[in-house]
C-alpha cells in the first residue's frame, strides 16, 4: 500500500510511503484488488486475493502516513471488491471465489474490523455499491 502527498497546483503526487499489505511470514501468492477509506478518514483498507483479507491502516491525520493494522480474515476465498457503508460502520467483502458478502464491523476507535457473524450467499459476487 503506498501514500501519496498530493500537490494541488501542480495535480502532482509524491510517493511519501510503501508499505506492504500481508504479515512477513505470508510466502504464498497474492494480488491486491481494491482500496478504500472509511467516511472519517482514520483508516484505509485493501483487499488481498492470495490471502484472503482485508488489510487495515491507520491515517496519520498530519503527515498522511499509515501505520499497518494488520489483515482481517475475509472468511472465503478471492475477495476482489469490498465496500464500506455510508456510516462507516460495516464493511462488506466479496468473496468471489466462495460466493459469499461477508458482513464485519469497524471498530471505530481502532480500525479492527470485528466479524458479525453475517455471510450472505451471492453467486461470485465481485462488486458492491451503495445507493443513496
Amino acid at each position: 500500500m503506498d501514500a501519496f502527498s498530493y500537490d494541488a497546483d501542480k495535480g502532482a503526487l509524491k510517493e511519501i510511503q510503501s508499505l506492504s499489505t500481508l504479515p512477513d511470514d505470508y510466502k504464498g501468492w497474492n494480488g491486491c484488488a481494491d482500496v478504500h477509506m472509511a467516511p472519517s478518514g482514520k483508516f484505509l483498507y485493501g483487499s488481498n486475493r492470495g490471502h484472503n483479507s482485508i488489510v487495515g491502516y491507520s491515517v496519520d491525520e498530519s503527515t498522511g502516513k499509515l501505520k499497518f493494522l494488520g489483515p482481517t480474515p475475509t472468511q472465503g476465498k478471492t475477495p476482489r471488491n469490498f465496500a464500506i457503508d455510508p456510516t462507516g460502520t460495516f464493511l462488506y467483502a466479496a468473496n468471489q471465489d466462495s460466493s459469499t458478502i461477508v458482513t464485519f464491523r469497524i471498530d471505530d476507535q481502532t480500525g479492527k474490523l470485528l466479524l458479525t457473524g453475517q455471510m450472505t450467499q451471492v453467486p461470485t459476487p465481485v462488486c458492491l455499491k451503495f445507493i443513496a
